[in-house]
């Protein structure tokens, strides 16, 4: 296999133009301010953000970054500004995110993540500058069987519900293009990622864990868990956030080599139960409580999940840095640093620092 020409590979990045979707969201504002931090020239394409807590607008990121507020529902838009910007990163992250969501508005989650990704790829088709694509959907993707070992990039795609099913879709609508159009253009590399459950600082929405435990605390209420033994490869935003940049990086130098699908999530003995992760939440904050009664759903909603990430560690070199006791106290950290009066800015540039210690030199 291909060797990536610098160990260093956020330093890729300086000076480059990337065009982001999805940029006003949770893990969309890490990545975009990260990759301003590091020299990018950084182009944003999303939804205003939502609700009056964001993390997008306690970075004051519209003020850092490109920044243009429209939907990828709207073709000629999107296909204007990738066209004017000529970028040659891509990052594809725009999406609606959540599954129960998914059940009250199907024709709105097919609409966004089916036809906006079909319209990311017509513009990435279109615009010649475009070197390197990454495309992200989610672990969700797969057919889930419930069974006790991770999902590898090439068993079969599924979904129950219709996030599930959008992601699954988006899937097949990539591999399509890769083959269709992609193929004719040697040099551009182009890639799909799929992450686990991601949590860290700046994450306000509506049913996750981590959001929905910071309302509880201040509100002095218990933080009710839906399904508390179900399990999920939790990781903090970071660790797919390092993948996505060393596949983009690793496209950029062999396109051949690295086009495809990957999983990027953490170690099979770091998959812990949504109890666990409340538990430590309320050990690292100091306060909070748990209403741990399983409650009876109207929805399906898987119980079992995680990834296999071999081909990530033995062919991309990417391994996550931090492990669920790191990843839970961090998060935690962010928001009590937070509450204490610290700017998101600040702490999230020092949580940048800790993790890739090379941008702090």
């Amino acid at each position: 296999m291909g060797q990536l020409v610098t160990t260093d590979y956020l330093s890729t990045f300086k000076g480059r133009r990337i065009f982001i979707t999805g940029h006003t969201g949770f893990k969309g504002a890490w990545l975009a301010f990260l990759l301003n931090e590091v020299g990018a020239e950084v182009l944003g394409y999303a939804l205003p953000p939502v609700g009056k807590k964001n993390h997008f607008e306690m970075l004051g990121l519209a003020q850092m970054i490109g920044h243009i507020e429209a939907d990828i529902r709207n073709e000629e838009k999107l296909t204007a500004a990738m066209m004017e910007f000529q970028p040659e990163f891509v990052f594809h992250l725009a999406a609606q995110a959540l599954v129960r969501p998914s059940y009250s508005n199907p024709k709105t989650t097919f609409e966004t993540n089916v036809m906006g990704s079909v319209n990311l790829l017509e513009a990435v088709r279109k615009c010649k500058s475009v070197r390197s694509l990454v495309y992200i959907t989610s672990d969700k993707c797969y057919e889930n069987l419930e069974w006790l070992w991770g999902y590898r990039e090439n068993d079969r795609l599924g979904g129950h519900d219709p996030y599930s099913a959008s992601k699954a879709s988006a899937e097949i609508i990539f591999s399509a293009y890769a083959r269709s159009f992609f193929f004719e253009r040697p040099e551009l590399g182009a890639a799909s990622a799929r992450a686990g459950n991601v949590i860290g600082g700046g994450d306000w929405a509506v049913d996750r864990i981590i959001p929905d435990f910071i309302r509880a605390i201040e509100l002095d209420k218990p933080i009710s868990l839906r399904n508390p033994s179900a399990t999920r490869p939790w990781q903090h935003v970071l660790e797919p956030i390092s993948g996505y940049l060393l596949l983009a990086a690793s496209l950029r130098e062999e396109p051949s080599v690295y086009a495809g699908s990957w999983n990027f999530g953490p170690p099979s003995k770091e998959v812990r139960t949504v109890l666990e992760v409340a538990e430590h939440l309320v050990s690292r904050f100091g306060s909070g409580s748990i209403d741990s009664k399983a409650s009876v759903e109207k929805h399906h909603e898987a119980r079992l999940l995680q990834l296999n990430c071999d081909k990530a560690h033995q062919v991309l070199g990417w391994h996550p840095r931090w492990d669920f006791e790191r990843t839970l106290d961090v998060t935690a950290d962010w928001y009590k640093q937070l509450h204490a009066g610290a700017e998101a800015k600040s702490i999230t540039w020092q949580q940048l620092c800790d993790y890739f210690p090379e941008i702090g030199r």
